[in-house]
């Protein structure tokens, strides 16, 4: 059965307007100055360069470039190729890529921090409260992040860390599970916001006042909920979060962003490198004209999050690209995108159950992700590549995960394909 773009809207029911199409950002296309269902430039499709025939539904992998995104790396490539670059600023447009992933959390610039990944968060985070040495224990879940896990593991089996780790009952992390793990020892709580096998999603606040209880900080990564679902880090009262930008921040490989709540630096959490982006002054002291000291350097640390976890240059190319999908993102609207997805997901919990694939995502489930057992692997690839379907496919589930860009004609393409 195929749905129309019309029927689709009418599933969602009414969208907050969005923004005057003078706010968008320079290189937004002109998609997005049309509308759907009043101001709702959704499905965003010609936004991507997706090709035609091609149902990609597989972004909590690797989610594509928007178009000026694109066009912001092209220039930045071909400035960077160029001689005179080296005496121009590298960076094209003046957007301020840490107020503006602050703004998306509800956050303060200052407590925003940039890492080149995910995991190099986490490991400031636990380096940073010294939880090995702390004699206090670490709770998690068998559903956070595989490389978190290896952290924390190797942390146990190689440092005697005390770690304690949840099992999910019916595919989901049970809070009452969570309490009986934690007790007045525990230092730190960590949890994935959406966990990247089946999207179950935790509820951050209720997390955060259990372990707050209990004298424990909460580190959550939201790598697969940052600009798909809405955060509110001062709601939630989380004390750290992390997150890459190539997944739903639309940006690309080798840039991120960390979280610290500003009450916590210095006084509970504190720095484990050292460099030169960290300090406000540096000032040199053995050059012509310069004022003599003992050392060959001075300097002062910011206080912010940048001056404790920032040690060096980003990665500038991804910049280029996060100038212009952030502000798309913000554009239109987290609550927008999460509205958007539900019939499809819906839909999804509906219709592959009675094609034989068991759901591993529970069904209150709102995010992003939604998986299904998978038995027959080989077969379903091979349906699936046919067919120019693009999700994920691992030894043990199928796992799809929309976007702006996907409506129902790219769940029904599914369907049909596993039909």
């Amino acid at each position: 059965m195929n749905i129309s773009r019309r029927e689709v809207l009418a599933g969602l029911g009414s969208i907050a307007a969005l923004n005057a199409a003078s706010e968008l950002p320079s290189l937004a296309s002109p998609s997005m100055i049309g509308s759907l269902g009043g101001n709702a430039p959704f499905p965003a499709k010609s936004d991507f360069a997706i090709p035609e025939g091609v149902t990609y539904i597989n972004c909590a992998y690797i989610h594509p470039l928007p178009m000026a995104g694109l066009e912001a790396l092209r220039a930045y490539g071909d400035r960077r190729a160029r001689p005179e670059a080296v005496s121009k600023p590298l960076q094209k447009k003046a957007v301020d890529l840490k107020a503006e992933f602050a703004a998306l959390i509800n956050a303060k610039k200052s407590e925003i921090s940039f890492i080149p990944n995910t995991s190099t968060g986490e490991n400031l985070v636990v380096n940073g409260l010294d939880v090995v040495h702390s004699g206090g224990n670490v709770v998690t879940d068998a559903l956070h992040f595989e490389g978190a896990l290896l952290h924390l593991e190797a942390l146990q089996q190689k440092a005697g860390l005390d770690l304690r780790v949840v099992k999910p009952r019916e595919w989901r992390i049970e809070l009452k599970d969570l309490e009986r793990a934690i007790d007045k020892k525990t230092k730190l709580v960590e949890v994935s916001l959406v966990a990247m096998d089946n999207g179950f999603q935790h509820d951050l606040k209720a997390v955060c006042d259990l372990a707050h209880s209990n004298g424990a900080y909460v580190y959550a990564d939201i790598v697969q909920a940052a600009g798909n679902t809405p955060i509110d880090v001062r709601a939630s009262d989380v004390d750290f979060c992390a997150c890459s930008s190539f997944k739903w921040l639309m940006g690309d490989f080798g840039l991120g962003f960390l979280f610290v709540k500003e009450s916590l630096l210095d006084k509970v959490i504190q720095r484990t490198q050292y460099g030169y982006f960290q300090a406000e002054k540096l000032e040199s002291h053995f050059l012509p004209g310069d004022t003599p000291d003992s050392a060959p350097y001075s300097w002062q640390l910011n206080t912010d999050a940048t001056g404790h976890f920032e040690v060096g240059t980003e990665a500038i190319g991804a910049a280029q690209v996060l100038s212009e999908s952030l502000p798309y993102i913000r554009r239109l609207g987290v609550e927008n995108i999460h509205a958007l997805r539900q019939p499809l997901v819906k839909r999804l919990h509906a219709e592959m159950p009675r094609l034989g694939f068991e759901a591993l995502t529970p069904p209150e489930s709102t995010s992003a992700l939604i998986s299904f057992v998978v038995r027959n692997r080989e077969e379903v690839q091979t349906r699936l590549a046919k067919a120019q379907v693009n999700v994920r496919v691992s030894r043990r589930y199928i796992r799809v995960s929309p976007s702006v860009f996907n409506d129902m004609s790219d769940i029904d393409r599914l369907l049909e394909a596993l039909a």
